[in-house]
């Protein structure tokens, strides 16, 4: 199998839309939770949100924290820190790290907080709005921060679509906004991890060209934890199987994915593969480190 990635151009009609609208909507805002997926901080930052919202306090919430390893994000949030750039590391599901994000909220906000307390508005909120590629977990902090189902979630992108407003039990009120992608994805890598992470659809790719460069892609990062998951035979070793679509064919058929007449089910364990890095039965894995040179 070839490993060249299609370019891929995934950009409905209504994510051009609210791209659009994100700066009209900012007036009602004091500031801005740019969730993105801690597994892929670079390339799930939507570079049009820099011009759109320069002029709003802004914090990088690293969501998915605990399918990222643990490491890595530790060393995003160091680079973060260096570069200005105010940033927390979140597991919304779990309501992990979200103390963070209200305190830090209410540092950015403080003068606006208190120019409206000498104004006889008291308890009024800081009000942000929450921006970030689908699937990032927009949706699930937003559930978590008001403490009930708030947004719609799901773990398929582009679930959310209008604009909505959720009061938290605290001092935070928050804006939805649906995800948004932008219309040329970076890189081929850049394509890749989004997809993997589930930023964009399986159903607008080629599944088994997605899983095999994914394959390669984790047997490179996460090797031990690769051959583990698979049992299959570590580089290095007599036997190592060289070819690369015979190694994604062995952890095929290791994982029973078999038709009839002993032929290899590639699209079966490519969903089944996705299913396993998703679920982090793989291991906690992140694509992309701070020292990571642009492709």
């Amino acid at each position: 199998m070839s490993d060249n990635r299609s370019n891929i151009n995934w950009f409905p009609g209504h994510m051009r839309k609210a791209l659009n609208e994100v700066s009209d909507k900012l007036k009602f805002v004091d500031i801005v939770y740019e969730t993105v997926d801690a597994r892929i901080p670079i390339s799930s930052r939507n570079p049009e949100l820099d011009s759109l919202v320069s002029g709003k306090p802004r914090i990088v919430v690293l969501n998915k924290a605990d399918l990222a390893d643990e490491k890595v994000t530790a060393a995003w949030l160091e680079y973060y820190k260096n570069n200005g750039i105010r940033a927390v590391a979140i597991d919304a599901s779990h309501k992990k790290g979200l103390d963070k994000l209200k305190s830090l909220s209410l540092e950015l906000c403080k003068d606006i907080l208190q120019k409206a307390e000498a104004k006889g508005r008291i308890g009024r909120p800081v009000r942000a709005m929450v921006v970030g590629v689908p699937n990032s977990g927009k949706s699930t902090l937003i559930n978590s921060l008001c403490n009930r189902k708030i947004a719609v979630t799901g773990d398929m992108p582009g679930v959310t679509r209008d604009f909505k407003w959720a009061r938290t039990d605290g001092q935070l009120e928050l804006m939805d906004m649906p995800g948004v992608l932008w219309p040329r994805l970076g890189t081929p890598r850049n394509q890749l991890v989004l997809t993997l992470t589930g930023a964009v659809k399986t159903e607008v790719v080629d599944v088994v060209e997605v899983a095999f460069s994914g394959m390669k892609l984790i047997e490179k990062l996460y090797p031990e934890e690769f051959y583990a998951r698979y049992r299959l035979a570590p580089e290095g070793s007599e036997e190592y199987i060289e070819d690369d679509y015979e190694r994604f064919e062995e952890a095929a058929r290791k994982m029973g994915c078999i038709l009839s007449g002993g032929r290899i089910n590639d699209e079966r364990f490519a969903k089944l593969f996705l299913d396993d890095f998703r679920s982090i039965r793989i291991g906690r894995i992140s694509l992309e480190t701070p020292d990571q040179p642009k492709e």
